[in-house]
């Protein structure tokens, strides 16, 4: 019986991509021991208990966007976290990480403990913890082409997909116009209105949801349906007439077949859902980080299933100007969804199955 460490806490981007390879796993191999690495902070502590794996928290390596009296802890920190990590991961027979804060002392840990390390990079643009990971293993995959670094070279798997996004594209395939009216009925939406789905990542957008809250009337007096993720954070507004706001929707599969145009952020597990499901897409990407958002939406701007707005100009004038070319541009969108993701799960786990014979 083999066990296999699995790193990729925070946020649903890391989480729920690490959580499809472990059900595949479990699939190829039932009696392994799968166990996650997260810390307090993390949606792991949700999702990964309700998935009946297994989870050991470790501490979290905090790193300030700008320079801060905090950064003085980090090393610290690093040390204490890389200590919690090994004590998971000295017996492990492979690791397998996804990026994010758990990922860095995971990788830090492997190497010390001389563990195989496969790592799975879902943005464009690789992110830090996953950088300094491959420093230390050859096992790469990674979601979209990387043109250059140690990533470029790396297997192109795609990204793993929610078993429910899975199942609805395969359940949808033969037909996906009933699919979707079906997904609006199970949403409790009329199926002849057409339906905006808003959302701000995981843990809901602040500016996102201030530009929808100045939109609620102009969404009535057009008739529109609209389901609004606001986070679980943030306040819970009252619905309206068409409008109604959720703190998180747990049957995503049909939010992304029912709506006609899903407005959010584009990252990388939003991008490969909304690529199996959805319609038409306006994205805000992040306007943090490496700009790994705004790369993550190019492929589906190419294929005219998405536009790109910055955060900066995605105001109540903007929307207003544009939802009715948005709801056009839909009607005139591919007509099925692409299933490129669905072999993503059984790609890694072989890439670790080999890395585990190396």
């Amino acid at each position: 019986m083999a066990t296999v460490v699995l790193a990729g806490g925070g946020t649903a981007g890391h989480v729920e991509p690490a959580l499809a390879v472990a059900r595949q796993w479990k699939v190829s191999h039932p009696h392994d021991r799968l166990v996650f690495l997260g810390t307090t902070t993390g949606l792991e502590n949700t999702l990964v208990p309700a998935a009946n794996f297994e989870l050991h928290l470790i501490p979290r390596v905090r790193i300030s966007r700008k320079p801060s009296p905090s950064w003085l802890k980090i090393p610290f920190d690093l040390i204490s976290s890389v200590r919690a990590s090994k004590e998971v991961i000295k017996d492990a027979d492979v690791v397998i990480g996804f990026g994010g804060y758990v990922s860095a002392p995971a990788y830090l840990a492997a190497k010390m403990t001389r563990t195989p390390i496969v790592i799975h990079e879902a943005n464009a643009k690789p992110g830090w913890a996953n950088r300094l990971g491959s420093r230390f293993s050859q096992h790469l995959a990674v979601a979209h082409p990387v043109d250059s670094g140690r990533f470029e070279n790396a297997l192109l798997a795609g990204l793993p997909l929610r078993s429910d996004v899975s199942q609805a594209f395969i359940d949808s395939n033969t037909n996906w116009e009933q699919s979707r009216r079906e997904a609006k009925v199970r949403l409790g939406f009329p199926v002849d209105t057409p339906l905006i789905f808003i959302m701000g990542g995981s843990q809901g957008s602040v500016a996102i949801n201030a530009v929808i809250a100045s939109m609620v009337d102009t969404f009535n007096e057009q008739e529109l349906s609209v389901l609004h993720s606001v986070g679980k954070l943030n306040v819970l507004p009252e619905a309206s007439g068409g409008y109604r706001a959720v703190a998180y929707v747990e049957a995503m599969a049909d939010a992304y077949l029912a709506a006609d145009v899903v407005i959010g952020r584009s990252g990388a597990v939003t991008c490969s859902e909304f690529r199996a499901l959805g319609r038409y897409a306006l994205f805000v990407p992040l306007p943090i980080g490496n700009g790994e958002q705004f790369v993550n939406a190019a492929s589906l701007v190419a294929d005219k299933r998405a536009e790109v707005v910055s955060q900066s100009n995605f105001t109540q004038e903007f929307l207003k100007s544009n939802i009715a070319g948005l709801l056009s541009k839909s009607a005139l969108a591919q007509m099925q969804g692409n299933g490129t993701d669905l072999e993503s799960a059984a790609k890694i786990v072989a890439l670790a199955e080999f890395a585990m014979k190396k």
